[in-house]
């Protein structure tokens, strides 16, 4: 096995071990595992630390525990109704907003996973980018893996852009993005790092300005 290959298993059994904890603790003890944008990574930086990073965020606070509790939600739905869905799909939560993101075996399960995002508390859309068909090869998670890391890298570095705001998953070469924009410029910024990222097949933005007048009403 390359190491690149026993890097991301060990991400991805890191990821699971989270996902675990989380939906077995529940949306009530979630508070104390706020993830920032940048990843499970911060389970590491401490619960001060982490709150105040959420406190950053366009979101604030309270937007942030609130959709993370969604996330733990939706989470311990799917590992109740089929392994399948808590593995192979990702999700992410921006202001009530849920996308989901996979691949799984057939249509009746895609169906279910946005049934079971509906039933989640808190959730006013959800952004259905599941696609049916055969799961991906290592060699397809570790290039994923490869551009999501690359594009979070751009935009932390880009004095333009408040990459705290942002949230990206790559599936099969398809970046996913969501986050709340500062302002049209900053947006399009977003967009281009993701396009000029090598192996992206396809950019598709869920994004919303910071003055969407639909930010209100959710």
């Amino acid at each position: 096995m390359t190491s690149l290959s026993r890097i991301l298993r060990r991400s991805k059994d890191r990821v699971v071990k989270v996902r675990h904890y989380i939906a077995q603790a529940g949306p009530a003890l979630v508070i104390l595992a706020i993830l920032p944008l940048a990843g499970c990574t911060s389970l590491a930086i401490g619960a001060g630390a982490t709150a105040g990073v959420a406190a950053m965020q366009e979101r604030g606070f309270g937007g942030a525990v609130s959709d993370t509790a969604i996330t733990a939600e939706i989470w311990q739905k799917f590992l109740a109704e089929d392994e399948n869905l808590f593995r192979r799909i990702e999700i992410e939560v921006v202001e009530g907003e849920v996308l989901l993101a996979g691949t799984v075996d057939n249509t009746e399960s895609e169906l279910k996973a946005v049934e079971l995002a509906w039933q989640a508390n808190g959730v006013n859309r959800v952004i259905n980018e599941i696609t049916v068909g055969q799961g991906s090869s290592l060699m397809d998670n570790a290039s994923d893996l490869l551009i999501t890391t690359h594009i979070k890298t751009a935009l932390m570095f880009d004095t333009d852009v408040y990459a705290i705001n942002y949230s990206i998953e790559t599936i099969n070469g398809t970046v996913h993005i969501m986050g709340i924009a500062q302002s049209e410029h900053e947006r399009n910024l977003v967009i281009a790092h993701a396009r000029g990222t090598s192996y992206v097949r396809r950019v598709v933005s869920h994004v919303r300005l910071k003055d969407d007048p639909q930010r209100q009403r959710t």
